[in-house]
């Protein structure tokens, strides 16, 4: 039945202490939804929110506060410092929130600063460190508050933090190694825009006097720049109106579920960059999953963080459906092969570790083998770009020049001929 735009969930016994959850999920089809469920605590809430089929994103008690108050944004470096030195303390023998209130001390970061205090104020409280980190879900990853509530689990809090560190440390590397990949032919793209706009404001005006003071007629393509030089100079808020508005509707088209689609679609089969986004998946899946697999997250839910972390649409959704296939009984590798996404080593390897009873182990070695592929294909791209960047700048700059000194060459020619 539904309430007020959100289906009840029932679940109440006699004699049982209950409790509303207010929960986000997503259901089979990925369709987001609210719902409210009546159960004991929130391990029962989940329970039975799964046996329906749901995917739970976010779940709270009704009458309880909201997430915390922490702000920002936070680093994958930023955490995995924060990993290395919080572990480094819980092995010295110091207390969680002896530990808590130290770091918070010497956070650069203000937003994960304001976090850990917050957390140090909940395990004061008798909180766990998990329930602590989940105040603040846009400060702690998933990955990060599963892997500390296993090590709180079993007892082994410090080994989750170095597996964390280990994971921040190399998700950092593949992710600026990318991010390098991709934002080197951008920067080189406006500046060469910028060279452009700056000859056609300050340049091109000098030679139009000169022109117009020549009474002759000019050829197409000086005609055209000096046009193109003019309306710069007088109507250059209409080139920055179309430039915003085209921003603007990218962005907005991009919000919508065919907009989604279609740059997801070119993130994976753009030339040059598609194959690099692939293997970056590949090494981010691998790596993530052999982190969770060897801190004792059952597999389901370890491909369920592992789909939440993917940027692009369709690997998302493929490892969902991953997921779904995996709760009926379907070994891992056969999806990960369906999906025609990543390369064959990646669901052939898997498919080893699950004949062999040791996933995790056989992840790690490929995460290694794809973040060295990306590494190579970043530097191969950037070998590529830089050649085809030059042409592009002689290509723009030396058409302008042309375009300017061909009526003078012209000129000179006549007299010569004269």
């Amino acid at each position: 039945m539904y309430l007020s735009g959100r289906r009840q969930i029932q679940g109440r016994g006699e004699g049982d202490k209950m409790a509303i959850y207010n929960c986000k999920v997503m259901d089979k089809s990925g369709k987001a939804k609210k719902v409210n469920v009546d159960a004991q605590n929130e391990d029962k809430a989940r329970e039975k929110l799964k046996s329906e089929g749901y995917i739970v994103q976010q779940i709270k008690e009704q009458g309880k506060s909201g997430p915390g108050k922490a702000r920002g944004r936070v680093k994958d470096k930023d955490l995995a410092v924060f990993c290395k030195q919080f572990g480094s303390v819980l092995n010295a023998g110091v207390t969680i929130i002896n530990a808590l209130e130290m770091m918070a001390e010497q956070m650069d970061n203000k937003a994960l600063q304001a976090a850990v205090r917050e957390a140090q104020a909940y395990v004061q409280k008798g909180g766990t460190l998990a329930d602590a980190f989940k105040l603040n879900p846009k400060i702690f990853p998933p990955i990060m508050i599963n892997m500390v509530a296993a090590g709180e689990m079993s007892g082994n809090l410090e080994v989750s933090f170095e597996r964390l560190t280990t994971h921040f440390e190399n998700s950092n590397k593949l992710k600026s190694k990318v991010k390098g990949a991709m934002t080197y032919p951008i920067v080189i793209l406006v500046v060469v825009l910028i060279v452009v706009i700056v000859l056609l404001m300050t340049v091109i005006p000098q030679f139009a006097d000169m022109f117009a003071d020549m009474g002759t007629e000019l050829p197409a393509a000086t005609q055209t720049l000096v046009n193109l030089s003019e309306f710069m100079q007088t109507k250059w808020y209409i080139v920055i109106g179309i430039v915003a508005a085209i921003i603007i509707a990218i962005k907005l088209f991009k919000k919508t579920d065919a907009g989604s689609m279609l740059f997801a679609k070119m993130g994976i089969k753009a030339p040059l960059f598609g194959n690099l986004t692939i293997k970056s998946a590949a090494a981010s899946f691998s790596r993530t999953l052999s982190t969770l697999l060897a801190s004792g997250i059952p597999l389901v839910d370890a491909v369920e963080q592992v789909a939440k972390m993917q940027n692009n649409r369709i690997i998302r959704e493929g490892l969902l459906d991953a997921k779904v296939q995996i709760t009926k009984g379907v070994p891992l590798s056969k999806p990960i092969r369906d999906m025609e996404l990543f390369p064959p080593m990646l669901p052939q390897m898997i498919r080893i570790g699950e004949e062999t009873g040791n996933i995790e182990d056989m992840m790690d070695k490929v995460a290694d083998y794809y973040e060295m592929e990306v590494n190579d294909a970043t530097d191969a791209l950037t070998a590529m770009m830089e050649p085809m960047i030059i042409v592009l700048m002689a290509v723009v700059v030396g058409g302008i020049v042309i375009a300017i000194y061909s009526p003078m060459l012209s000129m000179y020619d006549a007299v010569d001929n004269y």
